[in-house]
């Protein structure tokens, strides 16, 4: 089986709410992303078989087919087809995933996997809730005889009791987090990986002016420490243990993975940068959520023989501090190598860019370092989880 290699991966800058990209639409954001990391890796889009890309609120400005509107909105071949897929928090990851299972297949030769959310625009949760009542619910009642129905916040103060996990603990890596993310700003550990971009400026009628500038620095950020991170207030439970400054931070932005057959990528003359070891999308228990990292992260390693301390890099999404800390204590990881440029708690978590982010992160700190392998590691609504290792070339 042919190896399937990372040629390239890119990000935009995170925009914090109603920031820089909040009235950028989606599809530019997007779109703009794939051309120019194209354009870098000197690949034209006609050699582009399959884009692959993940959303999660599919309706309004992300209506449609988003990755087939950007794709042509900012002159991509039009003979790629181009499709946009759900899993939750990790669909850019599982586009990862399918890109690869298409390229191993002989399917493809080619294909971008990628992701974009607009949450300033559209909010967690725009596809379900406030809708028409005649458009029904996402759930029937035959749902509710299966299982309890509860929330991504909640599962995430039932994390934390399962695997004991204190408020301390919590406001403690929130502001490792913030601190990790400051210092890699400061240093320029993600120059390489975000593409800049011009963006408009708009009124405060929200009406685009004759003014831009380049956004190209990531800025949901924010100066915090532990007495004020103590002093808030949490976010499910009266008693619960996650506030805002442990869970992740509404954000926009857009990424994409260039990936090829190892063969297509020495037929083009590109140097690849990393290859895919390993993917897995599993299920888990839906009512706790968000446990799915631990056994995504147990099912690589024992088909690839890996131990955890062969991991160097990881990348787990911070959608909330106990979805870490307790898949770091299950699995035995080393935090000094958890998220070492901080994660969503800090950066934001666009929700269907997120795992096409991580994997970016993950690519661009292994090129920064010695390191050899990452793993990429994601939680999802509805009780599922996301895993990569990748090896660096």
């Amino acid at each position: 089986m042919e190896d399937v290699v990372i040629v390239d991966a890119a990000r935009s800058a995170v925009g914090r709410r109603n920031g820089s990209l909040g009235l950028v639409h989606p599809t530019d954001t997007l779109g703009h992303t794939m051309m120019k990391m194209l354009e870098r890796s000197n690949v034209s889009s006609d050699n582009v078989d399959q884009v692959i890309g993940g959303c999660i609120n599919k309706l309004g400005a992300q209506g449609m087919n988003v990755a087939r509107t950007a794709w042509l909105s900012h002159g991509g071949a039009e003979e790629t087809p181009c499709i946009t897929i759900d899993s939750q928090c990790g669909s850019s990851q599982e586009a990862v995933h399918l890109a690869t299972s298409i390229l191993r297949s002989g399917m493809a030769e080619c294909v971008i996997a990628c992701g974009v959310e607009n949450m300033s625009r559209l909010p967690i949760g725009t596809d379900s809730v406030g809708l028409k009542p005649e458009l029904g619910k996402p759930v029937s009642r035959s749902y509710f005889e299966q299982y309890e129905f509860t929330s991504q916040f909640e599962g995430a103060e039932r994390m934390a009791e399962k695997y004991q996990i204190t408020r301390q603990d919590t406001d403690a890596f929130g502001l490792q987090s913030q601190e990790r993310a400051k210092k890699a700003v400061d240093g320029g550990h993600f120059d390489s990986q975000i593409i800049p971009m011009e963006v408009p400026v708009f009124d405060d009628e929200g009406k685009r002016t004759d003014e831009s500038f380049v956004f190209q620095k990531d800025e949901v950020l924010r100066d915090t420490s532990l007495e004020a991170l103590a002093g808030l207030k949490p976010v499910a439970r009266e008693d619960g243990i996650h506030t805002a400054g442990t869970s992740s931070q509404i954000a926009d932005g857009a990424a994409a993975v260039l990936l090829m057959t190892a063969s297509k990528a020495a037929e083009l003359g590109v140097k690849p940068i990393a290859r895919v070891i390993d993917a897995q999308l599993v299920g888990c228990d839906p009512v706790l959520m968000l446990e799915g990292p631990i056994p995504a992260t147990e099912k690589m390693l024992k088909k690839t023989g890996l131990k955890i301390s062969d991991i160097d890099v990881f990348e787990v999404n911070e959608a909330f501090a106990s979805v870490v800390l307790g898949w770091a204590k299950t699995v035995g990881a080393d935090m000094a190598n958890v998220n070492p440029n901080g994660g969503a708690i800090a950066l934001g978590h666009p929700l269907g860019a997120t795992g096409c982010f991580l994997t970016t992160k993950a690519v661009h700190e292994l090129q920064r370092t010695d390191g050899e392998y990452g793993l990429i590691a994601m939680c999802c609504g509805g009780g599922l989880g996301t895993g990569t290792i990748i090896q660096k070339i």
